[in-house]
């Protein structure tokens, strides 16, 4: 089940019929922005979980060192 160009267009003719000429420009603006608004704030979140990860595999790291030199 695809969506075939006649489906295409009459949900893009509904969309005008219910926001008018004016209003679909400043939608499509609005929905740019947040989509990246999303994009930068899901790669803020990858780069934090690597540090986070690297963080701890050090310290583990250091840990495991400090009960090496104690033995």
């Amino acid at each position: 089940m695809s969506i075939g160009f006649t489906e295409i267009f009459l949900i893009l003719v509904v969309i005008l019929l219910l926001f008018g000429s004016k209003r679909i420009p400043e939608l499509a603006k609005a929905m740019g922005r947040a989509a990246y608004e999303f994009k930068n704030a899901k790669e803020t979140l990858k780069k934090e979980a690597q540090e986070l990860t690297e963080n701890a595999q050090k310290a583990a790291e250091a840990e495991s060192k400090k009960d090496d030199g104690q033995q």
